[in-house]
Order: structure tokens, then C-alpha cells, then sequence
């Protein structure tokens, strides 16, 4: 009887479907440990007062943000070098973010359990999200204004609030001044700086061209003390504000409004009130720059260049890919060559990323970025322009890489439509050329968009090979902006694969860090899914298009 069902192929079929189960359940179990970290990232926590007896026997207070909760057996914890007693049988330890990190040194500790004296929540309890050294744990002293107290006690609160929200006001003001109005003023005087050079170098640097280059100069000079003039008015007026609160350890500490982002009490919040700081956050996340070292505030510019590189890179490899299929399947004599240019691009896909990453940096950035700017911008010697890693070097090492499967689902494709098509076609009068373009082609659509299905999903997350040709831990501007000619190829760009990697592995303080590399992990499998699921809607619409005349 086993020997018969082994026979009937039974076996087999539930072998492979329990390791299709096991897979499903898996990637299921990564999603969700990814989901569950990710999305609660943003929710505001309780703060908790741990009266704590440290090893010198004085009990202090200690507040901070339960994170996490280790159990550790008596044996090891004795190995470890704790001291347990006989009833003793686990070693129980909280890792408690206490935050005040330019106060204590350090954002997270670990206290015992069996060392707590009481533990509870106080209402006053605030929590400060600052620009630099990270958050601030305490209880709100007073509100100032140029130096001098203007609340205390209940009355604080909503007047820091009040305060805090102008205070953010003036930060977005100076933020656009700093990087729209004065950045379009640098950009364009290092423009008439390059455009200077290059008529010195043509022997074209004339009384004319002097007094053009000067007039504008002038221009932007007198544009540029105009907005430093509004500029350092914004810093006084912001600078003006502060606040006092008082640590854990009593000790006060005045907080500039400057470097605040926004000032909570998470033991006093309602659901709807942490629903509404969850969302905010969120936002913040999605559309606001990095900042402690990427470890807080958001990655727009992070998303922003993702996508951008994967929009570029699938328009470099779709036409290069449809070509070299068509004349392979097409064109192409079928024959010994044929099938080792076959065999060279089924072996391309199996190189591993970081060859690519190689080859990209030495052949595309330093041979033909150095001809690119000894060619055309000679001005800017000894800076490179795209003698240096970048977003078009990083799309066109991504599109080499994704090319073989781009070609071979193309192939397919070409090869499922039915011979008596193209002889119809011919036998009508159609060129082999029109035949291919208004017949072939169109009913093959579908599995060219196969192709850059997988090709935008294997793109989207490689971080090896932009390591080399383009991507930074921080780009100080946007690829894509408002300064002629817009899209700026040469630039350096930011990718959320990288800025994983970045975050959860180079990051100074790699405990502030974890929760962030969940939610970024969840955020570039959201990307990923969306740009797949934009390229299967349009080729599932060709699939229906075409499908009667497949028929």
C-alpha cells in the first residue's frame, strides 16, 4: 500500500504544499512582527516613577518608558555576576528609556524588580520631544519669555503650549528661508560662479560678460542680505522663549523653545487624545527630514528618493530590455550564439548585487562620469560633477542588475503569441516592423510588465550596490527641486534600504533606534507593494485588453 501511494505521486504533492504552508506562514510571521513593531513605534507611552534602591542602598526616582521586560533563571543570572538569594528562582529586569540623555549620559537602563520600592504614574509626568539629545523625562517648572518667568505651576502648561505651537511657526519660517529662499540664492550664485570659469576657460571672459555676471551677482547678493536679515530676526524672536522642568533626580534644566518639537503629558492623554498624537507622529514620519543621527523625525527625503530612483530605473531597463528580447526572439538568427547570449543573461541574473555596485562605481562614475565633466563641465575642476556616485549611476546600475528579467519575461512573452498572428498580419499587408509594433508587441505587454513587476521589486529594496554608486546616510537636498534644471541626476539621493541599514546598524545610540528600523521596514514593504501593485492593475488591463485576440 505505501509503495502504491508513493507511486500515485500523492506524497510528493503534500510535501510540496506543507513547504509552500511553511513558507507562507514565515514571510506571514516576519510581516506581522514588522506590523506590530512598526505601527506601534508611534503610539505615545505611559511614563512611569520607579522609586528604585540603587546598589549603594539610597532609593531615588527614576522615570522613564517601560520598554521591555527580561526574565533571566537563578543559575544564569548567578553566572552573569547577580547576587540571588535561595527563594530566588528568575532574575526579573526592566529596560526603562529614561531619556535626559545630555543629563545622564544615556537613554535606556535596566533596574531589577526585586530593587523597585513603588512604581506609579503621576499626572504631572511630561514628556519633551527635542531636536537634539533626544527626549527630555520630567515635570514642567515654568514657562519664560527673554529670560523672565511668565507661569507657574497649573498655569504652565497650556501657556508652553501656546508658546511652543509660535515657536514651531518661526522654525518652519526659518527652515523655508534657509533652505528655499537662501538655497536658491546659493545655487544661483554657484551657478554665475561655474558659468564665470567656463567663459575664463573659452577666452570669452569679456567687459560685457563682467558686467552681466556682476549685475546678477549683485542681484542675488541683494537678495541674499534681505532674507539674513529677516533670517536673524526669526532667531531672535524664537530664541526668546524657553521653559524649566525638572528631572528625575530634582534637578532643573531650562529647555529653549527652539529645540522642542512638542511637549506632552501622556499620563493625562484620553484614547482620542493618543489617537491624535498617533496620527500626528505618523505624519511627522511620513513628511518631515531626519534628524538626532536619523534615529527621530521622519524620511520623506528617504521615500522621496526610493521612488524617484525606481521610477528612473524602470524607464532605463523597459525599452533596453523590450529591445534586446525582441531581436533575440524576433530577429535574431536561432542558432549557437543565440543560446549563449541566453545562457550569459540567464547567468547575469545570479551575480550577486554588490558586483554590480563594482562595476557601476568603476565604469559608469569614475570612466564615464570623468569624460562626462572633462567634456562638458570643465568649469567646475577639481569638483566632480558626475565623476562622483549618484542618482543616475545608481538607476543605471540598478537597471544593468534587473535587465536579464526584464529580458526573459519579454521572451516569454513574445513566445506565447500564436504563429498564425504574425502570419495574418504579414498575409494583410503588414510589415514585419508593423506586425511587431501595433500586434506582437501590445498582445506581449502583459509579460513585459511581469518583468517590471520583478524588477521594481528586486530594485526597491537592494542597498549593496547603492552603497557605491549613489545613495548617503543624509542628503542635504532633494534630487527633484525648484532650481534649474529641476532634476538634478548628479545629486546624491537617500533610500529607505539603506537608511535601514544605516539606523539599525551604524546609529550611535542603537536602542533609540530599534523602533524606527521596524516602522521604515514597514514603510519600504508598503512602497514596494504599492509600486507592484500599480504595475499588476495596468498589465492585468492588457491581460483583458488582449485576451480575445489571444483567443
Amino acid at each position: 500500500m505505501i509503495k502504491l501511494w508513493f507511486k500515485s505521486g500523492s506524497p510528493w504533492i503534500w510535501f510540496t504544499a506543507s513547504a509552500v504552508s511553511a513558507c507562507l506562514i514565515m514571510v506571514l510571521g516576519v510581516l506581522g512582527l514588522i506590523m506590530a513593531r512598526g505601527i506601534g513605534h508611534f503610539w505615545p507611552s505611559e511614563l512611569i516613577q520607579f522609586s528604585y534602591q540603587e546598589d549603594s542602598g539610597q532609593v531615588r526616582d527614576i522615570v522613564g518608558e517601560l520598554i521591555d521586560t527580561s526574565i533571566t533563571p537563578a543559575a544564569m543570572a548567578k553566572a552573569t555576576g547577580f547576587k540571588m538569594s535561595a527563594d530566588e528562582d528568575v532574575l526579573v529586569q526592566y529596560q526603562v528609556k529614561t531619556g535626559n540623555r545630555d543629563v545622564s549620559g544615556a537613554d535606556f537602563r535596566w533596574i531589577q524588580e526585586r530593587r523597585v520600592k513603588q512604581q506609579s504614574n503621576p499626572s504631572e509626568l511630561i514628556a519633551v520631544e527635542r531636536r537634539e539629545w533626544g527626549n527630555f523625562y520630567g515635570r514642567l517648572v515654568a514657562v519664560k519669555d527673554g529670560g523672565k518667568v511668565i507661569a507657574e505651576g497649573p498655569d504652565a502648561m497650556p501657556v508652553l503650549q501656546e508658546r511652543l505651537k509660535a515657536a514651531l511657526s518661526l522654525y518652519e519660517q526659518i527652515s523655508h528661508l534657509e533652505k528655499k529662499q537662501i538655497g536658491a540664492v546659493n545655487y544661483g550664485l554657484e551657478r554665475l560662479r561655474l558659468e564665470q570659469r567656463r567663459l575664463e576657460l573659452e577666452k570669452r571672459w569679456d567687459a560685457e560678460a563682467q558686467k552681466r555676471i556682476a549685475a546678477e551677482k549683485a542681484a542675488l547678493d541683494g537678495e541674499y542680505k534681505k532674507f539674513q536679515g529677516q533670517l536673524v530676526a526669526l532667531y531672535q524672536d524664537i530664541r526668546k522663549g524657553s521653559f524649566v522642568a525638572a528631572a528625575d533626580d530634582g534637578s532643573e534644566h531650562e529647555i529653549a523653545l527652539a529645540k522642542v518639537v512638542r511637549v506632552y503629558e501622556p499620563n493625562k492623554m484620553s484614547v482620542f487624545g493618543k489617537i491624535g498624537h498617533y496620527l500626528n507622529k505618523f505624519v511627522e514620519f511620513l513628511t518631515d527630514d531626519p534628524r538626532e543621527a536619523n534615529t527621530e523625525g521622519g524620511i520623506f527625503p528617504a521615500i522621496y528618493g526610493t521612488i524617484l530612483m525606481v521610477v528612473i530605473m524602470s524607464i532605463i531597463v523597459t525599452p533596453f530590455g523590450v529591445i534586446a528580447a525582441v531581436y533575440l526572439r524576433e530577429y535574431a538568427k536561432q542558432g549557437f550564439m543565440t543560446r549563449l547570449i541566453r545562457i550569459a543573461v540567464n547567468n547575469l541574473a545570479g551575480v550577486p548585487s554588490v558586483v554590480y555596485g563594482v562595476f557601476g562605481l568603476g565604469f559608469f562614475v569614475y570612466i564615464l562620469g570623468g569624460k562626462i565633466d572633462r567634456l562638458f563641465y570643465p568649469e567646475a575642476a577639481p569638483s566632480p560633477v558626475f565623476g562622483t556616485p549618484g542618482l543616475m549611476w545608481a538607476s543605471i546600475t540598478l537597471a544593468l542588475l534587473t535587465l536579464p528579467v526584464v529580458i526573459v519575461s519579454t521572451e516569454e512573452g513574445l513566445a506565447r503569441i500564436p504563429k498564425s498572428i504574425r502570419e495574418g498580419s504579414l498575409a494583410l499587408g503588414a510589415t514585419k516592423f508593423e506586425t511587431l509594433w501595433r500586434t506582437v508587441l501590445p498582445m506581449a505587454s502583459p509579460a513585459m510588465m511581469t518583468g517590471l513587476i520583478l524588477a521594481v521589486a528586486r530594485a526597491a529594496g537592494e542597498v549593496a550596490p547603492l552603497m557605491l554608486v549613489g545613495v548617503v546616510k543624509l542628503a542635504p537636498s532633494l534630487p527633484l527641486d525648484g532650481n534649474f534644471p529641476f532634476l538634478h541626476l548628479e545629486r546624491k539621493f537617500m533610500h529607505l534600504g539603506f537608511h535601514i541599514y544605516d539606523v539599525g546598524f551604524q546609529s550611535p545610540n542603537v536602542e533609540a533606534a530599534r523602533p524606527l528600523v521596524y516602522a521604515t521596514s514597514l514603510l519600504l514593504v508598503v512602497v514596494i507593494i504599492g509600486l507592484n501593485l500599480s504595475a499588476i492593475l495596468i498589465r492585468n488591463h492588457l491581460r483583458e485588453k488582449y485576451r480575445a485576440l489571444e483567443g
